[in-house]
């Protein structure tokens, strides 16, 4: 039986962490496939706007505020919060880390609540969801507690958004995570979104020469 020197070992992890993909990236992909097809595969091309530099800003005051008041918002009346919470997992191959971790008991069960703050004011689209849903099977597998539901949290409002993190949702996060890890290796462009009116304030509109 071949044995594994530990120099091997760290080249084979290092090689693994060079396809994690990024739990963002299945949210940017469900808005529209081609965002993550430039920032992945023409590296640098994507620059950091206003809107992404006021979005950390907002959610640094909102850890601020969070740390104040109760979790009765989130419909939990005591629990433990973790800011920030980095989280990788070989087994999905990705990697994240999440705004808000709620550790609560229910009945005496120990049970997770993945909490995404967002700049926005409407109701959370599906791409936000599937990103909450790839989070809380992550915090399944690393935590070993379950995630059945997670918290969209509107800055702009002051809105709490309960997602239930249903077997259909984590399905489809899945076979996303799939189709982007596909269109890397490959390096194929894929077609912009059918919704055109998010092409409108893309930053990476200017990429796309059949986007006009």
């Amino acid at each position: 039986m071949k044995t594994i020197s530990s120099s091997e070992e760290n080249a084979q992890h290092q090689s693994e962490d060079r396809w994690l993909l990024r739990v963002t990236d299945l949210k940017q992909y469900a808005y529209c496939p081609r965002i993550v097809f430039f920032d992945r595969c023409l590296p640098g091309m994507r620059p950091t706007t206003f809107k992404m530099q006021h979005g950390i800003e907002a959610q640094d005051r909102i850890e601020t505020l969070e740390k104040r008041r109760s979790l009765h918002e989130y419909g939990i009346a005591q629990g433990t919060r973790h800011f920030n919470v980095g989280l990788t997992s070989h087994q999905m191959s990705c990697t994240a880390q999440v705004d808000l971790v709620v550790e609560y008991d229910i009945g005496g069960k120990r049970t997770l609540l993945p909490v995404d703050f967002k700049m926005s004011r409407s109701e959370p689209g599906r791409h936000f969801k599937l990103q909450l849903a790839c989070y809380g099977m992550l915090l399944e597998e690393l935590w070993h507690a379950p995630a059945p539901e997670g918290i969209i949290y509107l800055i702009p409002v002051k809105r709490a958004v309960r997602v239930a993190l249903d077997a259909r949702l984590r399905r489809d996060a899945t076979r996303m995570l799939a189709d982007i890890r596909v269109m890397i290796d490959r390096e194929q462009m894929p077609p912009p979104t059918p919704q055109r009116s998010r092409c409108i304030d893309c930053e990476a509109r200017r990429f796309c020469n059949d986007v006009f």
